[in-house]
């Protein structure tokens, strides 16, 4: 057996909301919608992960999602001009990446980071 594919559900009243933030701002493509569930991800093969963690690293919360992007200034200059809520950084991290925490429409803590 072989896990093909990881998808985080999150519950979310107005999942249209989510359009901004996850194809707008980050560029991802809106693989499927129903109405009740949009689905945001890439058709481009990704590396898959799930972390377990007792703090977000730095003394930092959990966050909910870590997305990694090629361009962090760009990712932080979108999620101002969408008046997303900052709530660290951005940083450079002792363990090689610099990223920055942001609250998605729903309250979500989003972890966006590049490896540098």
């Amino acid at each position: 057996m072989q896990v093909k594919r990881i998808v985080a559900n999150f519950a979310a009243p107005e999942p249209a909301r989510a359009r901004t933030f996850y194809q707008e701002v980050l560029g991802l493509e809106l693989l499927m919608d129903h109405g009740w569930i949009q689905t945001f991800g890439s058709r481009t093969e990704m590396t898959l992960q799930v972390s377990f963690a007792s703090e977000g690293g730095s003394g930092t919360p959990v966050p909910d999602l870590s997305i990694e992007v090629d361009d962090l200034d760009a990712a932080l200059d979108g999620m101002k001009a969408g008046g997303f809520s900052i709530e660290y950084g951005p940083t450079d991290e002792p363990w090689g990446v610099r990223r920055f925490f942001v609250r998605d429409p729903f309250g979500k803590l989003v972890n966006i980071l590049a490896h540098v």
